[in-house]
Formats: C-alpha cells, sequence, structure tokens
C-alpha cells in the first residue's frame, strides 16, 4: 500500500474552477477561524461521564487495552498506534501532523513523548478529527496513562487509556476532590478507597514471605479445587452474591436486636432502609447479610442473618458490627461481626464498579474454607472452630495467586480480579465451600466470564506468612 495508510477515503477531481473557488472558501473560512477561535484549545473526546479515551488500535481497530507493541507492524516497527479523536484541532493551510505533540504520563508522574503520525477528519463529522500517536519505545505494561495533545501553543485536556492492562495511573486532572459515591443497592463508589491506605486490606503483598506450612494449608483446602466465583447475576432466583447499598448520612436510624451475639454486636439504631437487599433474596435461608455504607459519615454497618420486622421500622439480626471506614481500628479481641473472622465483610467484596469503572481492584478479596482451625491471625478476631490442626487454616489467613500464574489468557475483566489476587491475595473470612470468592450482585456481570476463573485451582495459590496465631 503506497500514500498515507490512515486514509479512510477516496479523492475526488473536479473542475479547476470548482477547486479554486472551494479552496478560496477553505481559505477564507481558515482565516475567520483563526482569529475567532484561536483560543479554542483542542478537546479529545471521552466516553461520557468519564475521562476514559473513545480510542482504537490503529491498525486492527481494537479497543483498550493497547498492548505496547502490536503483533501487526506498519512501516519500520512494531509499536502499537492509538487513533485519539478530537474537537477544535484545526490545522492551519501547508500545516501536517508533525505542529501536532502529544504526551502521557503514568502513575509514576514520569512523562513520554508520543510521536503524533496523522490528523485528519473522520468522514462524516467535520466537526471531528483523528488523532494517531505512536506509543513511546519505554511505555511498557503501565496500565492507565493520561493522554493529552498540543496545538498552536495550546494544550487540549487530558484522557484515560490503557497500555498492556487497564487500570491504575495518576488520578484525573483538575480534581483535587474526593470522589463522592453514589447512592443506592449496589451503586458506585467511584474510586474512593475503603479504610486508610495503611490498612490491612489494602496491604501489597505480593513480595511478601511465603508462610513455612504454605503446602499444608494449601493442601487442606483442596489442590484440585477450582476457584469459585460466588457471585454474578442471578442464583437460584435472587441475586447472586453479598449486597449492600449506600445511604446519605440524612438515611432514618432505626432499631436493631440482636438475638445470637448480642455482647458482642455494636449496639443500633443502624440507618438501614426497610428495603435494603437482603443476602438470598428476602426470602433467602442462607447467611443473610445486609451491608449499609453511611456516604456521608463514611461509616460501614454489617448484619448477619438479618430480617427486617414491620415493614422495616426496625430489624433484627443474630449480630452485627460498626466500622468506621477513615480508621484502622478493630474488633475487640475474641468478638465476632457478621462474619465469623469478625472482619468487615464489605471491603472484602469484587464489585462491578471496580472492574469496569475503575479498571482496578486495590484491595484484598474475601474467601471461604470448608475445614478452619480453632485460631486466628491478624487482622482477624476471632475463631469459629474446634480443631486445633495446625494444618488447618487459621481465620484471617491471606493467601495470593502465585506471581508465575499466566493470565494472559483470562478477559481484560477477569485479569483486573486476578492481578488482585497476585498483588492483595485473600483473606480468609467464614467457614464455607472451599475456595470461595466473594462479590456483590450486579445483573451486568457475565456469568460465562466469571465462571472462566474455576480454571484457577488451590495449587494456584501460596500462603502469605502469617504473625502471631491467637488461640484464645
Amino acid at each position: 500500500m503506497s500514500g498515507n495508510p490512515y486514509t479512510c477515503v477516496s479523492s475526488r477531481s473536479h473542475s479547476p474552477m470548482f477547486n479554486l473557488v472551494r479552496c478560496g472558501i477553505f481559505l477564507l473560512f481558515i482565516v475567520c477561524s483563526a482569529i475567532f477561535e484561536a483560543k479554542a484549545a483542542p478537546l479529545l473526546i471521552s466516553e461520557a461521564g468519564s475521562t476514559r479515551a473513545v480510542a482504537f488500535e490503529a491498525v486492527a481497530f481494537q479497543p483498550e487495552p493497547f498492548p505496547p507493541a502490536q503483533p501487526i507492524t506498519l512501516g519500520v516497527d512494531a509499536r502499537t498506534r492509538v487513533m485519539l479523536f478530537a474537537s477544535n484541532l484545526e490545522l492551519l493551510p501547508g500545516e501536517d501532523a508533525s505542529v501536532v505533540t502529544a504526551e502521557a504520563e503514568d502513575a509514576s508522574r514520569a512523562r513520554y513523548p508520543l510521536t503524533v503520525e496523522y490528523v485528519g477528519k473522520v468522514p462524516g463529522y467535520d466537526w471531528m478529527s483523528s488523532v494517531i500517536v505512536r506509543l513511546n519505545d519505554n511505555l511498557g505494561d503501565v496500565g492507565d496513562v493520561l493522554v493529552g495533545i498540543r496545538l498552536h501553543g495550546v494544550s487540549s485536556n487530558r484522557v484515560r487509556i490503557g497500555i498492556g492492562h487497564v487500570g491504575g495511573g495518576p488520578p484525573d486532572d483538575g480534581g483535587g476532590t474526593a470522589p463522592v459515591p453514589d447512592l443506592g443497592p449496589g451503586a458506585s463508589l467511584h474510586g474512593k478507597r475503603v479504610f486508610p491506605a495503611d490498612n490491612a486490606w489494602n496491604q501489597d503483598v505480593s513480595q511478601a514471605t511465603v508462610d513455612p506450612n504454605s503446602a499444608n494449608l494449601i493442601a487442606s483446602m483442596g489442590l484440585s479445587v477450582g476457584l469459585h466465583p460466588d457471585f454474578g447475576t442471578i442464583w437460584a432466583g435472587a441475586p447472586n452474591g453479598i449486597p449492600y447499598v449506600i445511604v446519605s448520612g440524612a438515611q432514618q436510624r432505626v432499631a436493631v436486636t440482636f438475638t445470637d451475639y448480642g455482647d458482642e454486636s455494636d449496639a443500633g439504631p443502624y440507618p438501614v432502609p426497610p428495603d435494603a437487599p437482603i443476602e438470598g433474596g428476602p426470602n433467602g435461608t442462607g447467611d443473610r447479610h445486609v451491608i449499609v455504607i453511611d456516604r456521608d459519615n463514611w461509616i460501614l454497618y454489617e448484619m448477619f442473618s438479618a430480617s427486617p420486622v414491620n415493614g422495616g421500622a426496625s430489624w433484627r439480626a443474630a449480630c452485627g458490627a460498626v466500622f468506621d471506614l477513615n480508621s484502622n481500628a478493630l474488633r475487640p479481641a475474641g468478638w465476632t461481626s457478621a462474619d465469623a473472622a469478625g472482619l468487615p465483610i464489605f471491603p472484602g467484596l469484587v464489585r462491578y464498579d471496580e472492574v469496569f469503572e475503575m479498571g482496578e481492584i486495590t484491595h484484598a478479596l474475601r474467601f471461604t474454607a470448608q475445614r478452619t482451625r480453632r485460631a486466628y491471625v491478624y487482622p482477624a478476631r476471632h475463631f469459629a472452630s474446634s480443631n486445633t490442626d495446625p494444618n488447618l487454616p487459621p481465620m484471617g489467613m491471606r493467601v495470593r495467586l502465585k506471581a508465575s500464574f499466566d493470565i494472559s489468557h483470562f478477559s481484560p475483566a477477569m485479569q483486573v480480579i486476578l492481578r488482585a489476587l497476585k498483588r492483595y491475595g485473600m483473606i480468609l473470612a467464614d467457614n464455607g465451600s472451599n475456595w470461595y470468592v466473594s462479590g456483590a450482585p450486579d445483573m451486568r456481570w457475565n456469568d460465562n466470564d466469571l465462571n472462566t476463573l474455576k480454571a484457577i485451582k488451590g495449587s494456584d495459590f501460596e500462603v502469605v506468612q502469617m504473625g502471631t496465631i491467637e488461640t484464645r
């Protein structure tokens, strides 16, 4: 193929007089635009309500994440070319793509110049231009970067694209304010962190030492047993997973009566809506967890075996726990919570907004095991077993997916989960089926995609070295 490799439409020939008139009109338009709109900044186009770019890989026209290099070469090298879209991008007569510059910034604040190889109008959309940039040689699998362009001394906004994978990266420009979670069942947190950055749930354990007894502990949960996503869309006629609801600080507080563990429960009232979602549905017979997050006071309320009384005018539960999400405070030693380990449930859930909106999970996940030990380790505070076998896992034990496990053949969404399992791991929080990982239900999950996680076996995990094991 000769000529411009990015040309999308063929040219037409016209009479010399027609071309002269057309060029005259065009030049007049450019001059007027330069006079009246010289200060209009180029605007890179992003998805609605987001800074994530509308962008495609320029050869195969595939969406992000974009590989640093591509199998189909273009020109003399195999570096990936990314097509962005912009408005207010008007070149003057005689100018070409060389007058437009581009730059990317990664999470470490390193900046990388990008070569702009093409700028041209999108056929049928005269107000919009396509911009093709070549990725810098030093850009590897860095995740999200912010990309901006510059023309005639004026900079555009910056948009977000994923290199290698989607997620992470620097914060958006101009925000400066903490993200505000939405309200309602299963609402998005928009990236607001649960618990402080140095909380145990948010600890990066990818480089931590392997526990000396890892092999025996993993074997007790099943070397050939597959990881089981205990969440999704619908199962047995009810939303599949542990639901939650986000409320405002104005939510009415109601009395809660604790039936089984009142001496280890945090007293009410709790801001529980009358129609708060219950695990397993209103008629569920399982754990019936209810989770409420007070967005304005940033406090988490959790109940186990919960049921509304008089249409939700009050509630009854086996036990309940309240957590200040701005604090690292633990439950008193030996106390349970809505979870057997005395841990909060919510921070360990896989959530749809993290996987698809943020593209990154930045905390450990929650999982269960069938046989546990009469012991617990930090950050757990409670055990739920009488078995003292040292080869059984104590509550609070953390496992991680081995660094050598190849995740490249999983979908981008599942890779988000698997990267979290490598970096933050899973914390044992309750008795249940082996290798069941918890998440929140959402009708947007793809159950078939989630089921691909079952190919991961117990033998693909290792135990992170544990601290003091409490048996009292």
